[in-house]
């Protein structure tokens, strides 16, 4: 094989394809001109009205075009020989030509009349067909090597959102040129501007790489055997009858609804070709999203949720007012959600095609099979949209909310076929793991447009300190959508930005991606990351990260071990908690003393409470003793109690455990009507702590504690209640916590109350 043939069967590379997407994009968009001021679109139609042509002469004459697109079949081999990029040219060269065609109409009409006009229009129309449907025999082989796959989706948008926009632009000088009344002549300057668009067209689309002839029988792909073997792919088979079904739906829509504007809802012919430009901005808008969602999470679930939406558009049509004084400004946004949508599932099946359906060794035949059945289904559109509107010509009336007239039964198949196609689309093989339920609920978690806006925000950081902010935006979204771009964050260069990441994914919830990102932080080297992953995990409530942390309490260093049990605790481990026990009673380090210690009064633990009250006597620190009291207290349940009670006492002491004593005696008295002598004890010790006598009143207090619990056999919290009344009479106000702890425990030594702690 000589070094040429390689390069001839292998493309252009990656560089050539990127240096060539510019020149995509120039084709797209005078492409787009040049469609939208000659066969394609509202102005075209309005053109065949003016010209006098009958609503189902009409729709025969547009199905011309997508059913000369069966031919893709017959030639797609020797095509796939001549070279796709050159049989582009020449077959798009030619069209071009055959519109001058329409320049002749307003002759012709003068000259010999209707009849012979309408001759001349359809040899246009089906040379054109003709012509066109041998360049997109050629243009989609070709195209699906012109952009990388891992771009696709936003490639695909930008060169359809500039494309849209350059048409939007258009179809509001065509409204501007028409006018509300106009007659051919306008038509004419349109049509003369199309061909000039046209002719650029084919100059850009001259520079674009690849496409080179396929002298490889074995890829060129177009044979029968391998048309019957495309024809066998299920999921191909799938594919196809989704689309058309969506096609033989939404196709005549296109066509008919200027008219429907025009003749029904009392719209003039501007403001008709106007609301395509309504319909232009929803694409515009949403047309770089849609990709970016593409390339994502995958084609399938963007189109399926397309399909899902597409029937709200003709249902509003169905629905608005005729005649009214808002009715412009309905239509108008009813075409802008139009607009949306149709982008929405436009992107997604096309990205399927390319980058989940057709292998690409085999693209010459699954195109041509492609390609010719989107003709069948948009020829059979169009006339089954003819022929619906003059069958039900006569068709008036109001049934409930809904006006009756010709259009009704066209926007009724566009509100239920498609909902048709999702049963087969659901067959079709997924470029992704992402479902469409799993999509959709995207948008309805945390907040989606919050969430595009800091995506957006994290994207254009230019320093740390930006990226931070971003990062943080981030968390506070609480979107699915933000997902990847917190697992990016965890891996950035700068630490700062890796650190906030984690305390951005401990805002944002529980996702399992995320959790696995934490894991793998939590077991990496930086043990200042790790133990903040440790942390976010115990946050996320995700009972996937126990294994880990459990893990995690072996680890190197000591401050990550501390972390992994503070979560274990957080997370209601009950598994850890005789490993926890075992390494509260022998732990030296202070640190990991007061992470078991908390991990086990979360979890419940009484028997951690001997070794917590050594831990409670002997401790130096004001932290630390805080510590062990509050997990002793919330062994007892009562931990938000224990908080407010101590940050009373920290101000005015006597007053916080006078009102906390004369409490408790309430509901001793209530619990237990024969503890006379407990209640006057806590009423003595009341009275003198009232007057901040912490000394003689916490003693009082201590001897009032021990008469509170009475006889009963030994309990947790009885130990408890002995062990603050001896520190409170040797330490007095020393250690307040006692005071606060023993007050609480206390009450649950309360008769009928002892299964509390």
């Amino acid at each position: 094989m000589s070094s040429k043939e390689p390069l001839e069967n292998q493309g252009p590379t990656t560089v050539e394809k990127i240096r060539g997407l510019p020149w995509g994009i120039a084709w797209s968009v005078t492409n787009s001109v040049f469609a939208s001021y000659t066969f394609f679109g509202s102005i075209f139609v309005l053109f065949l009205n003016q010209v006098g042509l009958e609503k189902g002469q009409i729709g025969s004459l547009l199905s011309l075009l997508p059913f000369f697109g069966i031919i893709a079949v017959f030639i797609a081999a020797p095509v796939a020989r001549a070279g796709y990029k050159r049989v582009v040219l020449a077959s798009f060269s030619a069209r071009t030509a055959i519109s001058l065609l329409l320049l002749l109409v307003p002759l012709v009409l003068a000259q010999f009349g209707e009849q012979a006009t309408l001759l001349l229009i359809i040899a246009a129309v089906g040379a054109f067909g003709l012509a066109r449907a041998v360049a997109f025999t050629a243009y989609y082989p070709w195209s699906q090597e012109q952009i990388p796959d891992g771009m696709r989706g936003k490639v695909t948008a930008i060169r359809s959102v500039l494309a849209n926009l350059t048409s939007m632009l258009a179809v509001l000088a065509a409204g501007w040129i028409l006018g509300p009344n106009p007659d051919l002549g306008p038509f004419m300057v349109l049509i003369s501007i199309g061909v000039a668009s046209g002719v650029i067209s084919v100059w850009a689309a001259a520079k674009i790489p690849g496409g080179a002839p396929i002298k490889d029988a074995a890829r060129e792909g177009g044979s029968t055997r391998e048309m019957l073997s495309a024809a066998r792919d299920p999921s191909f088979v799938r594919y196809l009858l989704g689309i058309g079904l969506v096609t033989l739906a939404t196709v005549p829509l296109a066509s008919f609804v200027p008219l429907f504007m025009i003749e029904q809802v009392g719209l003039s012919a501007d403001q008709a070709v106007w609301l395509e430009t309504a319909v232009l901005i929803g694409a515009v808008s949403s047309g770089y999203l849609w990709g970016w969602l593409a390339d994502r999470y995958g084609s399938k679930p963007v189109m399926v949720l397309g399909s899902y939406m597409l029937p709200l558009a003709p249902l509003a049509w169905l629905l608005m007012p005729r005649g009214a004084a808002v009715s412009l400004y309905l239509a108008a946004a009813i075409a802008v959600v139009q607009g949306l949508v149709n982008t929405g599932w436009q992107l997604g099946s096309g990205r399927l095609l390319f980058v989940g359906i057709v292998p690409a060794e085999k693209s010459s035949a699954y195109m041509a099979l492609y390609y010719a059945w989107a003709g069948i289904a948009g020829g059979l559109g169009q006339m089954l949209g003819g022929w619906l509107v003059d069958l039900s010509s006569d068709l008036s009336g109001q049934w409930w909310i809904v006006s009756l007239d010709p259009y009704t039964l066209l926007f009724v198949l566009g509100m239920v076929v498609p909902l048709l196609s999702i049963v087969l689309v659901h067959g079709v093989t997924a470029d992704s793991g992402v479902s469409t339920l799993q999509f959709a609920g995207m948008f309805v978690r945390g907040n989606p447009i919050f969430a595009l806006g800091s995506l957006v925000r994290y994207r254009r950081a230019r320093d740390e300190r930006a990226a931070i902010e971003g990062t943080e935006r981030l968390g506070s979204t609480r979107s699915p959508l933000t997902v990847e771009e917190l697992i990016e964050a965890l891996h950035d260069p700068r630490f700062p930005v890796r650190f906030e990441a984690v305390v951005a994914i401990a805002r944002h919830g529980a996702d399992p991606q995320l959790t696995d990102a934490l894991i793998a932080v939590l077991e990496g080297s930086e043990p200042s990351l790790s133990t903040m992953a440790a942390w976010a995990l115990g946050r996320l409530d995700d009972e996937r990260a126990l294994e880990a942390l459990r893990r995690g309490l072996d680890a190197r260093y000591r401050s990550v071990q501390a972390h992994c049990a503070r979560a274990l605790g957080t997370l209601g481990d009950q598994a850890m908690v005789p490993v926890m026990l075992e390494r509260l009673s022998t732990e030296q380090d202070v640190g990991l003393q007061m992470a078991f210690a908390s991990a086990l009064g979360k979890l419940g633990a009484t028997a951690a409470v001997d070794r917590l009250l050594a831990l409670l006597r002997d401790s130096a620190t004001h932290d630390a003793r805080m510590e062990f009291a509050l997990a002793l207290e919330r062994l007892a349940g009562e931990e938000h109690r224990f908080v407010q009670l101590l940050r009373r006492a920290e101000s005015e002491p006597g007053t916080a455990f006078s009102q906390e004593a004369t409490a408790l005696r309430a509901r001793l008295v209530k619990a237990r009507p024969g503890a006379e002598n407990a209640a006057q004890a806590l009423d003595s010790a009341a009275e003198v702590l009232a007057r901040e006598d912490l000394v003689g009143g916490l003693a009082l207090l201590a001897g009032a504690l021990r008469l509170a619990i009475g006889d009963e056999p030994a309990a947790p919290c009885r130990a408890v209640v002995q062990e603050c009344a001896g520190q409170m009479e040797r330490l007095g106000a020393e250690r307040i916590e006692y005071a606060v702890l023993g007050l609480h425990a206390a009450e649950c030594a309360a008769p009928g109350d002892d299964a509390l702690f």
